[in-house]
């Protein structure tokens, strides 16, 4: 089962000529959940992945970086003629907020749910589920979690024949739980492998529940709006320097951190070097830039740069008609 987190938009509350608005998109099968919709956000699916038929957005909290995107796109989805129903969540206020969108968006013609979540609210999906947790930044505002259900252990083969178990369905039957001519699951079976778990903390300050939930993580994607220069800054505004983040995925011990919502102010390379003096694995990704998350016992989480997909801001438009020929 394929998992990885596509970074649709990596911008601080304005964008750049690089960085888009804050969207993230997280892909686990067939699955795709969008987490947060900031303005643009339609655009750059476009110019990476395609605007898929998403079923779920979850936002995090209702600052216009976060949210604007969504009138846009749910007007795009009217217009293609979509009848799959979508679902977006978020904090308590969500309806409250789309109460004001309803000049702007208008009517749809898909079924269209609004589901105010709680902390500790938890949904569950087809081998996995979303865990919503309430951060710091002095709004209602939530971090989500995907986290995997356990998965079985590795069967052993050599030793199901040893107990006279015979090779064939018998043995998908033990690897499906079920007891064969006496011999138990727990005889062949390995110890039980942990799923993979990503947490995406949204905008906040560092935040003790954002280390318990990413607690051994394996992708930590979290903000980091300032350098330590300006912390100050960052705690008025309830949010996080990159060193703090840095000693936050330390201190959960994460695999990785990717940190996100980065201010124009900075290149990317600055916010690296401050968090990964006390992180080591940390990346800045770009707009376009991808994590797969494989399973543990297959690596560790990996960057992929957009320029090795043929993506990013750089890369043709797929859309763009051809211009006249150049002599």
């Amino acid at each position: 089962m394929d998992l990885d987190v596509l970074f649709v938009g990596t911008a601080g509350s304005a964008p750049s000529a690089r960085r888009g608005l804050p969207a993230t998109l997280v892909r686990r099968g067939g699955d795709r959940l969008l987490f947060d919709c900031g303005e643009g956000t339609q655009r750059q699916l476009v110019r990476s992945t395609g605007l898929v038929e998403l079923e779920e957005i979850f936002i995090t909290h209702f600052h216009a970086d976060h949210v604007l995107g969504l009138p846009g796109m749910l007007k795009t989805f009217a217009l293609r003629q979509r009848e799959r129903p979508l679902t977006v969540y978020g904090p308590a206020g969500l309806r409250g907020l789309f109460n004001a969108l309803r000049p702007i968006v208008g009517r749809v013609g898909f079924p269209l749910e609004l589901q105010e979540l709680e902390p500790n609210d938890e949904l569950e999906r087809n081998g996995y589920r979303i865990a919503a947790y309430a951060t710091d930044h002095g709004v209602a505002a939530l971090g989500y979690a995907l986290v995997e259900d356990p998965r079985p252990g590795v069967f052993d083969p050599e030793r199901a024949r040893q107990l006279g178990v015979t090779p064939g369905p018998d043995f998908g039957r033990l690897q499906e739980g079920e007891t064969v001519s006496g011999v138990h699951p727990d005889q062949v079976m390995g110890d039980p492998r942990r799923g993979r778990r990503i947490v995406l903390a949204g905008d906040t300050a560092p935040c003790e529940m954002t280390r318990l939930v990413a607690f051994e993580a394996d992708l930590l994607v979290h903000e980091a709006t300032f350098l330590d220069e300006e912390a100050d800054r960052a705690a008025e505004t309830r949010h996080s320097t990159a060193r703090q983040a840095g000693e936050l995925a330390a201190a959960a011990g994460v695999n990785m951190l990717a940190l996100t919502h980065i201010s124009p102010r900075y290149g990317g390379k600055e916010v690296r070097d401050e968090a990964g003096a006390v992180f080591e694995n940390t990346v800045v990704p770009r707009d376009f830039d991808g994590i797969g998350v494989p399973f543990p016992e297959r690596g560790e989480p990996v960057l992929v740069k957009a320029s090795e997909r043929g993506r990013g801001p750089d890369a043709p438009d797929p859309e763009a008609a051809p211009g006249p020929a150049v002599p």
